[in-house]
Order: C-alpha cells, then sequence, then structure tokens
C-alpha cells in the first residue's frame, strides 16, 4: 500500500482511537496527500525510520530544527550530559545566560533574549510588546505568513491551515483577529494600505522574512527593506519571525543574509537542535519592558528548560565549529535545485523550485510563487502524487504541498543522488 505498511495501518488505526485525526499536530496525519501516515522511531543523519523498519531519505527535517541532522553527536551528548544533573528547576541557571550573549552577537541589533517554550509563545510575546512600547493595538501579518495558532495569528494563516482547506479558524471570534490586518507579501503598496486603513493605530509588522509556511518565498529585492523604512516613518515595530530562518540560512539568520535590522526577532526550529525551545531577542528599550523589569508578563514552568539550553549550546558549539558549514549548504542545495528542475523538465511537467539557502519547496506551478495568491493556485494533486511515488523508492517530503523541506548537514552527494534518481522515476510516473 501507498505511504505504510500493515503495521504502520494498525498504529494509526490505534492512534484515531484515543487522539482527534490520530496524531498530535494536523499536518502530520498525511491527508493532503493521500496516504497512510507514518510513525518515526528512529532517526538518524540523513534518514528516518518508520515503526515498520522502512528507512527513508528526510527532507523534513523535523520541519526544520534538523540542520545539523538527526542524532547530532555533540547535540544528544550534552543533553544527556545536562539530564544527568537534573531535568527541570523551575530556576535560573548559568547556561541560559552563555546562550543568550551568544544569541545577542549573531542577530543584528539583538541587545537581549527572553528564552521560552514554543514559537507562538515567542510571537505572543512580541506582538505584546510592540502594543505595550507603542500604545497601539493594530499588527499588519501577509496572507499565507504562520506565526503560531495563537488566536490573533490564524488570520489568512498558511501552512496546516491550507493544507487541510479549512476557510476559517473555528473558535476564533472576531474580537481576536479585529486587530490583524492582512497585507500582501512582497507587496509594499498592499502594507501602506494597511497603515491608512488604521492611521496612527499600527504597533507592529510581523513578517517571516522568507515565507517557510506558504512554501518557500523568498523576499522580492527592496521588500524588506521597505518594511524596515515604513516602520521607522509610522512608528511601528518590525518584528522579523525567523523561527524557521534564524541560524539556517546564515549565521545571523535572514537579519544578516538581507541586511536588515528588526526591533524584535523570534527565533526557534534549528536553535533547539531538536529540544523544544523558541526566543525573542531585540533592542534593550523593548525587551527591558518585559517582566520583572517592566510591566509586560510572559512565563512559563518550561521557558529556558536546561536541556534546551544545553542542546542550544551545543548546536552552536557545532556551527562555529564548521564557519564554512553554510556556503557547503548552498552549494548543495543548488546542485538539488538545478537536478529537480532538469528532472521535471524532461519530464515536461511545470515546476517553481524555489529555495533560499537549505530551504527549499517544489511548487507544481507554470510561474513563481511570491505570494499566498500564487501558493493556493499550485496544482496540490500532482504534488500528492508526486509525494505518493517518493515515498514508494524511500524519499519522504514534507504532506503538504505549502510546506518547506529542508536540507541539512547530513545530507550529502549520495542522498542528493538517490533523491534525483527517485524524483526522475515520479515524474514520469506522474505525467503518464
Amino acid at each position: 500500500m501507498k505511504g505504510g505498511t500493515t503495521l504502520t495501518r494498525a498504529w494509526s488505526e490505534r492512534a484515531a482511537e484515543v487522539t482527534p485525526g490520530g496524531v498530535h499536530s494536523p499536518v502530520r496525519a498525511f491527508l493532503a496527500v493521500g496516504a497512510a501516515p507514518i510513525a518515526i522511531i528512529e532517526g538518524l543523519g540523513a534518514t528516518v525510520t518508520d515503526s515498520a523498519g522502512k528507512t527513508y531519505i528526510d527532507w523534513i527535517g523535523a520541519w526544520g530544527p534538523a540542520l545539523l541532522g538527526h542524532a547530532h553527536a555533540g547535540i544528544q551528548e550534552a543533553v544527556i550530559h545536562a539530564a544527568r544533573r537534573g531535568l527541570l528547576f523551575g530556576l535560573a541557571s548559568p547556561a541560559e545566560v552563555d546562550l543568550a550573549e551568544r544569541l545577542i552577537a549573531r542577530v543584528p541589533g539583538a541587545d537581549m533574549a527572553r528564552f521560552m517554550a514554543t514559537g507562538t509563545e515567542a510571537a505572543m510575546t512580541a506582538v505584546r510588546l510592540a502594543r505595550v512600547v507603542t500604545g497601539r493595538a493594530g499588527v499588519i501579518k501577509f496572507a499565507g505568513g504562520y506565526h503560531g495558532h495563537a488566536d490573533a495569528f490564524l488570520a489568512s494563516a498558511g501552512s496546516g491551515v491550507a493544507t487541510l482547506r479549512l476557510s476559517a479558524a473555528p473558535g476564533v471570534t472576531e474580537g481576536a483577529i479585529a486587530d490583524t490586518l492582512i497585507a500582501r507579501l512582497n507587496d509594499l503598496d498592499s502594507v501602506d494600505r494597511a497603515f491608512d486603513q488604521r492611521r496612527g493605530e499600527i504597533a507592529a509588522i510581523l513578517v517571516e522574512p522568507v515565507a517557510g509556511n506558504m512554501g518557500c518565498v523568498p523576499p522580492e529585492t527592496g521588500f524588506l527593506a521597505g518594511l524596515r523604512e515604513r516602520c521607522d516613518r509610522h512608528g511601528a515595530v518590525l518584528i522579523l519571525d525567523e523561527i524557521i530562518t534564524g541560524l539556517r540560512i546564515a549565521r545571523g539568520g535572514a537579519a544578516e543574509r538581507y541586511g536588515v535590522t528588526a526591533d524584535l526577532s523570534l527565533l526557534g526550529k534549528a536553535l533547539g537542535g531538536g529540544m523544544p525551545l523558541a526566543a525573542v531577542v531585540g533592542r534593550r528599550e523593548i525587551m527591558s519592558r518585559l517582566a520583572p523589569s517592566g510591566p509586560v508578563y510572559q512565563a512559563g514552568t518550561y521557558a529556558a528548560h536546561p536541556l534546551a539550553i544545553a542542546a542550544a549550546l551545543a548546536t552552536l558549539d557545532a556551527l562555529d565549529a564548521e564557519p564554512q558549514l553554510y556556503a557547503e549548504l548552498e552549494a548543495r542545495g543548488a546542485r538539488l535545485e538545478r537536478g529537480l528542475r532538469e528532472a521535471a523538465a524532461s519530464a515536461g511537467i511545470p515546476l517553481q523550485l524555489q529555495r533560499v539557502g537549505s530551504m527549499w519547496t517544489a511548487f507544481f506551478a507554470d510561474r513563481p510563487v511570491r505570494s499566498w495568491d500564487d501558493a493556493e493556485q499550485v496544482d496540490r494533486e500532482r504534488y500528492a502524487k508526486f509525494f505518493r511515488a517518493l515515498l514508494e523508492r524511500g524519499v519522504l517530503l514534507p504532506p503538504s504541498a505549502f510546506e518547506c523541506a529542508f536540507l541539512s548537514r547530513a545530507h550529502g552527494d549520495r542522498e542528493i543522488d538517490a533523491t534525483l534518481a527517485a524524483a526522475r522515476a515520479a515524474f514520469a510516473e506522474i505525467a503518464s
């Protein structure tokens, strides 16, 4: 059977009895690609193995955290060492200070950091800060952008909401999204209209500098600089959601790669190296408004969890030990991109392979995807067929046309060659 085995099917049937949809995050159900879900029991390097014992070349990469590959020895050793000293204390630790100092040294414009467990928490905290420092309520986000599942961020969200073809977010009241204004990615005129709509009431622009939740959509030349200029002109806070791009596309993330300095940045995924960790970093005059030094409340029992801090420090150690890694990822990504483009063209299949560093998406479309307007026109059914064809051949893509795939340090020539061979066969199959 496609996308699974008898053992996997038995697992999914059991899961459906005790968990809504059988999964704990919707995209894991594989509904959008017409395949049975797989249950992973092991990840090593660039591969994962399911509960039936089948091993796949993994291009999901835990949805971004596995920048260094699965089960990285240095990260594992750091987590084990930390665990032996105790799992959780609920108090401060010297290691979190070490991480904050090293992190703000990497991110342009950052003076202070606050750690928490999830990207959703980080986005909520940043928006709350922006509202307090500006005395305003409005937030501009972009159609198809995803910043976690807090109510205010589910207005025109991408990724999982789009994957499941949900037209709205049940349970979210109109009041919860009344202060969320929607602009079009890579369209500064739409941003100007949003500022005009609520003149003097916009607290912040919240944006993924490289969209990762409608697939990989890079910023057009001048777009991020244009957002910076508009925030300065209108007295609003620029929040870069670098939960995906932070540490992944450059040492200092998108801020470094594109030369734009945010007031606040959100980091996560690759930062934790596989452990749940996120951060808000930013300018001292804004960050100092957080309690206990200021009035903006944010707290969490698992904030700056000792094991997650240890994993993050080991991640930075590994990245600093290989300063050439980003250039190597760029070269490998370019090789994969070129091969997939050529394979699709040989099969006569329209394909937009969009990539920024080690982030990439194969859009089945005849024109580039630059915004959610373009993304929602892609051929989802052809993507689903491509996904299933690759899965049968031992290659695992994201089970959604609107999620990024990720290259890791562990993906070498062997994995790229095998993926391209599988893709050529898959393109030929779906073209017939």
